[in-house]
C-alpha cells in the first residue's frame, strides 16, 4: 500500500512538472487515477485570456483551464490537451 501511494505522488508530481514546462504556467493537480495503460491525470492552470488577447485589451483577466495527462506506467507522457468545458469525466 505504501509503494502505491509512493508511485502516485511520483505521477502528481510528473503531470505538475510536464504541464508547467509546456504550458509556462503554475498548475495545480486536481486528480490523478490508476488506469489500465498507466496513470491520467488532470491538473488546473490559469492562463491569460485568449478572447481577452483578441480584443487588445490590456488586463489581468484570466481563463481557468483544465488539462487532461496521460502517463504510461513508466511516467513517460503519452498525451495531453486541454479539456474542454463539455467534456464528459
Amino acid at each position: 500500500m505504501e509503494e502505491k501511494k509512493i508511485i502516485i505522488v511520483v505521477a502528481k508530481n510528473t503531470i505538475k512538472s510536464f504541464l508547467e514546462e509546456h504550458i509556462g504556467s503554475s498548475a495545480q493537480v486536481l486528480k490523478v487515477a490508476k488506469t489500465d495503460e498507466g496513470w491520467m491525470g488532470e491538473a488546473e492552470i490559469f492562463e491569460d485570456s485568449s478572447f481577452i488577447k483578441s480584443l487588445g485589451l490590456k488586463t489581468n483577466v484570466q481563463d481557468r483551464n483544465i488539462y487532461v495527462v496521460e502517463l504510461a506506467d513508466n511516467m513517460e507522457v503519452i498525451s495531453y490537451g486541454r479539456k474542454e468545458e463539455n467534456d464528459e469525466e
